[in-house]
């Protein structure tokens, strides 16, 4: 096969498999890495250090001989109601908060990663000459969503993710380096895709933290996802009445965007929310009792403790926040909740976050005796 032919297989093989786009791109051409240090150098990854790799400016190093980047992406949309919709229907009795639709379902890592090791199986098998390869779904040192824009699949926008013109931007991405000999899917000199946000800016306005320092460059120092996830300690004060009711990560940004409101749902039941019950087996979390984890209730997840934090999230991508990090979440969360003061939803609100401002864990017993003060 010619390097043309290769691309074309493993791209239909992709699809076949069950991504949605595929696309490769040249391991030499990524030229919006070179603002990483810059970007780094601003303080804006904070407590990220990982992100401080030196191979992420070249994807070259991550493998000796590497030559392209095989791209690929999975529509994780549902037909699930956005965080802006949600909010303006949802109760407060009991209440409730917010998960980020990624974290919805089974851990997109380990979907992804099935999928790509039976990519690269098939091609081991299809390509006679040897070659070396790693697969990456956001667990190595590769800029995914830059290298899916040279890869052909969409364009970077202004709240930094990767936009498709058909398909929005609910998008898994996984990545690929590769020493075998493939064609690019831009031809040399072909742009990648056009840029067609266009004067719009209502993600960067949407933003309640106002993460974006400016279109294109995002602050994770004020971002939700980073402070439900990757940060560990304290959340600033000054930035937990913005959270609202957001527990795992946060959509705003994309719940917003136009490129979205038509985008397809996906009937992968891997993605649809768990509603998960102690009694139910592993890898059975979908029965009709038990807690949803679209918009799951606040008290539930505060009052978990280690052991059922770690039974309730087996598998889910929300582990990440481990469980002293949910719960503090949740405890922000209820201290934004806006529950009506004489409610008997208050008064259990109230001894819950009382039980849990004399936690043995600092960092929850300051987040309660901040949400308490809030609800008084």
């Amino acid at each position: 096969m010619t390097p043309a032919q290769r691309t074309r297989w493993i791209c239909e093989r992709a699809r076949a498999i069950g991504f949605d786009l595929c696309g490769v791109a040249p391991t030499d051409s990524l030229a919006e890495l070179s603002h990483l240090d810059e970007w780094l150098a601003r303080g804006y990854a904070g407590e990220m250090n990982y992100l401080r790799e030196p191979r992420r400016a070249d994807p070259r190093r991550v493998l000796s001989g590497a030559r392209t980047l095989i791209v690929v992406a999975l529509n994780y949309n549902t037909q699930h109601p956005y965080s802006t919709e949600w909010a303006a229907m949802a109760g407060s009795d009991p209440p409730r908060g917010w998960f980020s639709r990624y974290a919805w379902g089974d851990d997109y890592h380990e979907v992804l990663i099935e999928k790509l090791e039976t990519l690269l199986a098939a091609m081991r098998a299809q390509f006679p000459e040897p070659f070396e390869a790693r697969a990456y779904v956001d667990t190595g040192p590769i800029v995914e969503r830059v290298a899916a824009k040279h890869a052909g699949l969409g364009w970077l926008a202004k709240n930094t993710c990767l936009i498709n013109e058909h398909l929005g931007s609910w998008l898994f991405l996984g990545v690929m380096v590769i020493t075998l000999d493939l064609a690019p899917s831009l031809a040399p000199g072909e742009p990648p895709a056009a840029d067609l946000c266009g004067n719009c800016t209502l993600c960067l306005d949407a933003c309640p933290t106002q993460a974006f320092s400016a279109p294109y460059v995002l602050d994770a120092r004020r971002c939700i996802s980073y402070l439900t996830i990757e940060l560990r300690g304290a959340i600033p004060e000054g930035l937990r009445p913005t959270m609202g009711r957001a527990v795992i990560g946060c959509d705003i940004c994309q719940d917003v965007c136009p490129w979205n409101r038509k985008a397809p749902v996906t009937t992968l039941a891997v993605f649809q929310p768990r509603i998960f019950s102690a009694r139910d087996e592993i890898g059975k979390r979908r029965s009709e009792n038990g807690h949803s984890f679209f918009a799951p209730a606040l008290e539930w997840l505060a009052s978990l403790s280690q052991e059922e934090f770690s039974e309730a999230f087996r598998g889910s991508a929300a582990k990440r926040a481990k469980w002293r990090g949910l719960v503090r979440n949740a405890v922000v969360a209820l201290g934004n909740s806006e529950i009506d003061r004489d409610s008997e939803a208050c008064a259990r609100v109230m001894l819950l976050l009382s039980k849990l401002a004399d936690s043995d864990d600092a960092i929850i017993a300051e987040h309660a005796r901040w949400a308490l003060a809030r609800l008084t």
